[in-house]
């Protein structure tokens, strides 16, 4: 829209009220600080840090997500985001466990693998409905069948993972 002195003419939603046309001074978010702010919102899902990595504040971030629906529904995407890839991080550790490093009183060390059984019945109780669903759907018609059906869906969990470590 229309630019004068500095200022940009936008049309955000202002609360429960209809959108209304408002100046927004060019110190405020750009579109730049807002892609940052939401990339890092999306691997942290921490409001604090996202700002900060924009060079805003937690505090004008909630006054922004606030007032504009576009960058609301864009901030429950970046949180889905975040809240996808820590699932998937909960699931490769409760499947592979994780390492650990024992000292023993000889001065050596041994390392083993540590499986949380809270963290493997929590992700139990989330994901039942979704299994109980999934077996009425389609039930294998020999555990050969059963086994080649979860390999793939853990070489598929492992390749996003690595996936999301190459990207870090």
């Amino acid at each position: 829209m229309g630019s004068k002195a500095g200022t940009d003419i936008k049309l955000v939603l202002a609360g429960d009220r209809k959108p209304q046309m408002q100046r927004e001074p060019s110190r405020n978010w750009s579109k730049e600080k807002e892609r940052d702010f939401l990339a890092a919102l999306a691997e942290t899902c921490n409001v604090t840090r996202a700002a900060e990595r924009a060079g805003m504040t937690a505090r004008s971030a909630y006054h922004r997500r606030a007032r504009n629906a576009a960058f609301r529904a864009a901030w429950l995407d970046a949180v889905g985001t975040a809240y996808s890839r820590l699932e998937l991080a909960l699931l490769d550790r409760a499947f592979n466990g994780t390492e650990k490093v024992v000292q023993r009183r000889d001065g050596s060390e041994e390392r083993m693998r540590e499986y949380s059984n809270q963290l493997g019945l929590t992700l139990l109780k989330m994901h039942r409905d979704t299994a109980v669903e999934m077996a009425a759907e389609a039930v294998p018609q020999d555990s050969e069948e059963m086994r080649e059906r979860l390999v793939g869906k853990l070489l598929r969990l492992k390749k996003r993972i690595e996936a999301d470590a190459a990207k870090a």
